[in-house]
């Protein structure tokens, strides 16, 4: 538990990062060309099996995630924004320590946040989580700013830690359980 508290709190010290912008949301979210992949094959599966309710709803459920993508480019637009213009200059220089992206470090939202940090050259915070049916850290993460915790009450304190800002996107329980905990 105390190696939950001091490691990231070290590794960010070390960083210089002195402030950090929450991005929440759902994991499950895609990008568009991902999103209308999916939509593609569950077409096809309804095609080939057109009686199967199964397969209506897996179309189902592809349309609407198609239509959420757009969150997930909300998201990475936001985050580029929000790191260029906080983190401007060289990542290691000293104007690289404000504004810092953090989320959950994993796919959806999470992945978009990050990946936007990663677009404008700028560093992003990884907090993901340990759990038997859960996410890896997504590949845009910096990587010494990568955590994993087991404790998710640790995990909330690092979110709020050094944040002046969180921002929301649509999510389930977890997203509001994170919102709530800012």
């Amino acid at each position: 538990m105390l190696l939950e508290i001091s490691k990231p709190e070290l590794f960010l010290e070390e960083a210089g990062i002195t402030s950090t912008i929450i991005v929440f949301g759902d994991a499950r979210l895609q990008e568009k060309s991902a999103a209308e992949t999916s939509l593609k094959e569950a077409i096809k599966g309804l095609d080939e099996h057109p009686d199967s309710v199964q397969w209506k709803q897996k179309v189902s459920r592809a349309r609407k995630m198609v239509e959420l993508s757009s969150f997930y480019d909300a998201a990475r637009e936001f985050a580029f924004l929000a790191s260029h213009f906080g983190q401007s200059g060289p990542i290691s220089g000293p104007s690289c320590s404000t504004h810092v992206i953090v989320t959950g470090g994993g796919p959806g939202i999470m992945e978009a946040a990050n990946r936007g940090a990663f677009d404008a050259g700028c560093r992003s915070i990884g907090l993901n989580i340990e759990l038997p049916h859960e996410q890896n850290p997504n590949p845009y993460i910096t990587p010494n700013l990568c955590f994993k915790f087991k404790y998710f009450a640790l995990r909330k304190f690092h979110f709020v830690m050094r944040a002046v800002g969180a921002v929301l996107f649509p999510g389930g329980y977890g997203t509001l359980d994170e919102l709530l905990s800012y």
